[in-house]
């Protein structure tokens, strides 16, 4: 079958499950061509309802999914609708779900400078760029625990009331939102930090941003909630 040739995703989820399928495999080739997910790399998922998950498979590029690809699961994470495996971390999306009622997408990646600071040992909690204080504020370092394990989902729990994107240590980033653009574009961000971090470290300064700083940038662009 030929590759569906997508452009966008739109905010929101007022959208039909077809609808949803098509945006996943967008995300998955932007974060392909990002260098993001390398390989059959990272994955994606949709809250469709209470009780049914939309998520990529295992062992598949997201460059090049096509929406049938794609599998339905339960809460539970007993596949419902589509061929082969879940995505072997399903059980990090949802605990997600789980803990946060108002995210409905979740995409988990590993781009390149922000995992780099994930393998030092390094979160990026920092308050360098205005963007960041207002749209995500600090991004943890959760330790480093197997992937697709329980003991991954029991590392992530303590950060996932408060935070938006997480780093794990010596594997990645997850990030999430209210719908997948949402959390593609926190997946962005957090890459965009840690190249900004990055080059400030190799030029031996960070002028941070003072208490005084983030609180008058938080009082005119308060940080949207999910």
């Amino acid at each position: 079958m030929p590759t569906v040739l997508l452009s966008r995703i739109e905010p929101g989820l007022e959208k039909s499950e077809e609808e949803h399928r098509r945006e996943i495999c967008t995300a998955g080739r932007w974060l392909y061509e990002q260098g993001f997910v390398p390989s059959a790399d990272g994955n994606l998922s949709i809250r469709l309802s209470d009780d049914r998950i939309l998520v990529t498979p295992a062992g598949v590029c997201k460059g090049r999914l096509e929406p049938e690809d794609l599998l339905t699961t339960d809460v539970n994470g007993r596949t419902l609708e589509g061929r082969g495996a879940p995505s072997t971390e399903l059980k990090m999306h949802l605990l997600v779900y789980r803990l946060r009622a108002d995210v409905k997408a979740v995409c988990h990646a590993h781009p390149p400078i922000a995992t780099g600071y994930a393998a030092a040992g390094v979160a990026l909690d920092k308050p360098l760029l205005a963007e960041v204080v207002v749209t995500l504020g600090t991004v943890p370092l959760a330790p480093f625990a197997l992937p697709g394990s329980t003991e991954l989902s029991a590392v992530l729990k303590p950060f996932i009331e408060r935070h938006n994107a997480i780093l794990m240590a010596n594997h990645g980033v997850v990030s999430f939102g209210p719908d997948l653009l949402t959390a593609f574009r926190r997946m962005e961000c957090v890459e965009h930090y840690a190249r900004v971090s990055l080059v400030t470290e190799l030029l031996g300064k960070q002028c941070l941003l003072s208490d005084g700083d983030v609180e008058k940038l938080l009082a005119v662009y308060p940080r949207p909630k999910d």
